[in-house]
Formats: C-alpha cells, sequence, structure tokens
C-alpha cells in the first residue's frame, strides 16, 4: 500500500467516523511514523511503507476513530513554539492559552518587576505555561504546582526537554508551598466548565481528558473563589494574578475578584474575541 493510498483510505474512514479535518490528521500519523515532514509526503506518494510501519499508522487511525485526540496519539504537541508532550494525565494545551503565557512573560519582562522576580503557574499540568515563561524570561525564577503527582512527573520531563529551569511543587494549592514564599506573578489556566456542562463536550474532551483539569464546580468557578481569597497572601505588594477563564464568565470573576478587594485591571479577549483573561492586582492599601 503506498503512502497516497493510506492517506486516501484512512482519511474515508475517519470522515465516517465523523473526525474533523480527516486528511489532515492521517498525513500527521504518517509524517510521524516515517518521520519526515508533512509536506514531504507529497513528494513521496507512491512510496509503500514497511508493515510494520503501516500496522502503526493503521493503529493510530483506528485510536482517531474512537475519539482519541490526536495530541494523545502522537504524544506531544506545539504551544509557544515549544514541544509539549501530553498523556491522558493532563489537559492537552490550547492555542488560547498562548495568549495568557505571552501576557504572562511580557509582565515578568517590564520594567516595573523588581529583581528577583518571581512567578508561579498554580495547576500546571504539563507545564507549558510555566516551560513558556521560563523560556522568555529568563532571568525569572519560575515555579509551577499541581494536585497531581503523575501531570508533575510528565511536566518535569517537559521542562527538562526545553533546556529550562522551573521549580516544581506537589500538593493541594497553595498548601504546598514554604510559608512566606511572595511571587510577583500568578499565572493560571484552572477548571472552569460547569459539571453539568461536562456531558455535552466534544467526545475527545470528555472521555479522553482528566476530569479533574475540566470540572470547575456547579457554575465553573470554584477554583477562581478559591484564588481569589487565597492567593494573595503569595504576592508581593502590588503582585498580580493572571487567569485564562470561559466563555461567559468574564463580569462574574471580575465581580468575584472585585468582592475580595482586588484591583480588576483587565478582563481581555482571545484571538476569537471571546473574553478569557483576568487580570488583577493586589491592592495595596
Amino acid at each position: 500500500m503506498t503512502i497516497l493510498e493510506i492517506i486516501q483510505r484512512g482519511s474515508g474512514f475517519l470522515e465516517r467516523k465523523g473526525v474533523d479535518s480527516p486528511r489532515l490528521q492521517v498525513e500527521l500519523f504518517l509524517a510521524a511514523v516515517l518521520k519526515m515532514p508533512r509536506m514531504n509526503l507529497y513528494l513521496n506518494f507512491e512510496r509503500v511503507p514497511t508493515a510494520a510501519e503501516i500496522d502503526t499508522v493503521r493503529s493510530m487511525i483506528q485510536r482517531r476513530a474512537k475519539r482519541e485526540p490526536l495530541q494523545y496519539i502522537l504524544g506531544t504537541t506545539s504551544f509557544c513554539g515549544f514541544e509539549i508532550a501530553v498523556d491522558r494525565n493532563v489537559l492537552i494545551p490550547r492555542p488560547e492559552t498562548e495568549l495568557l503565557a505571552e501576557r504572562a512573560w511580557k509582565q515578568l519582562l517590564s520594567k516595573e518587576e523588581t529583581p528577583p522576580v518571581t512567578a508561579l503557574d498554580f495547576g500546571t499540568g504539563s507545564g507549558c505555561l510555566a516551560i513558556a515563561l521560563a523560556a522568555k524570561a529568563p532571568e525569572a525564577q519560575i515555579h509551577a504546582l499541581d494536585f497531581s503527582n503523575t501531570a508533575l512527573e510528565l511536566a518535569e520531563k517537559n521542562a527538562t526537554a526545553n533546556h529550562v529551569k522551573v521549580e516544581f511543587h506537589s500538593g493541594d494549592g497553595f498548601a504546598a508551598l514554604a510559608t512566606g514564599t511572595k511571587f510577583n506573578l500568578i499565572v493560571s489556566n484552572p477548571p472552569y466548565i460547569p459539571t453539568a456542562e461536562i456531558a455535552t463536550l466534544q467526545p475527545e474532551v470528555r472521555d479522553f481528558e482528566p476530569r479533574m483539569a475540566l470540572d470547575g464546580g456547579e457554575d465553573g468557578l470554584d477554583f477562581y473563589r478559591r484564588l481569589a481569597v487565597e492567593a494573595k497572601a503569595f504576592l508581593k505588594p502590588a503582585g498580580r494574578i493572571m487567569l485564562e477563564f470561559g466563555d461567559g464568565q468574564g463580569e462574574a470573576l471580575r465581580a468575584l475578584f472585585s468582592e475580595q478587594n482586588w484591583v480588576v485591571e483587565f478582563v481581555e479577549p482571545d484571538y476569537t474575541g471571546r473574553l478569557r483573561n483576568l487580570i488583577a492586582r493586589c491592592n495595596a492599601e
């Protein structure tokens, strides 16, 4: 079977299973197995892969047909240009979260931050946010915490693979940190899906991504309430918190943080125009 035949048959199969962009998915599987850039497949349509290579691609296609996410099958994804290993123990990094990362590293590099500049990624998962900050703001001290030890093991591997230094902490939220620890900045992409909505999500998300990285409680705001109350004790005077949130949650979060005596500086849209990030500062009073 040639590369072209694999693409044609595989994409037809995935299309019948309701998978979006079926041809692209098959091409990505082939490129990974054959260890070549995807566009080079077009120069090698008549090449016949080995039986072992065909079996591997076939297995990938079958997994994708069951709606397992492409990133878990490939075992990797890209975030801010960094290669991040992912598995079913961590949330798959989303493109919109890159905006939060960019906003955060620019803050760490700004002249208003006096050294030593420190930042915390609260609920790091794959480590993608912490790794982007450590790479883009190399003079800053980056910390990351998570409740899941399996997630932290993967995050540590990702930091090593991307040649950055991040200090990881295991535990239930801020209890994982030493008393008196203070940061210039806390960033987080916490769980924000209302519990009842999880059943309505795409199967790729609902059936494969870790529920504890999705479920934000009855209204999706449980973790934000905790952060609004607890985070100030771990920020330097006038330190900031930057958070990603879900569709339609922006004004509720603005009110929530304002009630806890934060100065809400921005509630910003993502690249699609949906409100996505909240930036708030500790009230110096």
